[in-house]
């Protein structure tokens, strides 16, 4: 297959819920209903299951880790910076607010 060829991969895992992947992985009644496929090249499929094997993990418990982590980071960054323009709206209408006299 050439360098730059794609396979389609599938990593299993309930993508709906927030949380860490390795309590819901350690769980082993816990089934696991939703599905996500991705398509990546050989040299990331390699990577991948390289950086998995070298942390002791399986591919799945890989991925899903860093997908949940990357997703709370998204997140978090986004109420981050929801939260400062409210507050900076906030401390204008104040300012305005005091500035008229009360």
């Amino acid at each position: 297959m050439a360098a730059n060829a794609t396979k389609s991969t599938t990593f299993t895992g309930n993508a709906g819920r927030m949380g860490k992947v390795a309590d819901e992985t350690a769980k082993p009644g816990r089934a696991r209903a939703e599905r996500l496929e991705v398509r990546l090249s050989v040299a990331q499929k390699s990577l991948i299951e390289h950086a998995a094997a070298l942390t002791g993990r399986s591919v799945t418990d890989f991925v899903l880790t860093a997908v949940q982590e990357g997703a709370a980071h998204a997140i978090e960054a986004h109420q981050r910076l929801t939260l400062s323009v409210q507050d900076g709206r906030a401390l204008v209408e104040a300012l305005v607010t005091a500035r008229r006299g009360g």
